[in-house]
């Protein structure tokens, strides 16, 4: 089977690779390029493990061809952190302990961070919204709405909002 040379941006990084044509940009990621912090949960879009953000858009990557990525600006879990500065929604995370097995840790924080990235003061019910995408079966998601509404907190006064 031929191969595609797909030319993209992952976590500020220029990246070429070769997939095939049915390859999911979760499989790429993992398997091609070692990026193992998206995990596969479901592979149907349903659990939210496997979330990055494609273009400003949280998009679950089992869902999403390699090829696809032709082009587009794509950040994972490990491009959240800035070297072993933690942002804040994982360092709230920490705080909160608004994780457990870990499993799904990665695919909330990055749908919260681009929840972030869009507003610095959503409500309860915009967090909810944003994070309905990503199940958690250990900690529940107290927890976790505590930590992404203490992290907008700890961004909007940063931003000096």
């Amino acid at each position: 089977m031929s191969k595609h040379h797909v030319t993209t941006t992952i976590n500020g990084e220029p990246v070429e690779y070769l997939c095939e044509a049915q390859q999911t940009m979760l499989d790429v990621l993992r398997d091609e390029l070692g990026l193992t912090g998206s995990k596969e949960g479901c592979s149907s879009g349903d659990c939210g493990a496997c979330t990055i953000i494609c273009d400003g858009n949280i998009v679950c990557s089992c869902l999403m061809l390699g090829v696809e990525a032709e082009g587009r600006d794509i950040t994972t879990i490990e491009g959240i952190a800035e070297g072993d500065k933690l942002h804040p929604v994982q360092q709230k995370f920490l705080e909160h302990a608004a994780l457990q097995c870990g499993f799904c840790t990665p695919g909330l924080i990055v749908a919260a961070k681009a929840l972030l990235d869009t507003t610095l003061n959503p409500t309860e019910e915009e967090a909810r919204y944003w994070l309905a995408g990503n199940l958690c079966r250990c900690t529940g998601y107290d927890k976790i709405l505590r930590a992404v509404m203490d992290a907008a907190s700890v961004m909007r006064a940063e931003a000096g909002q």
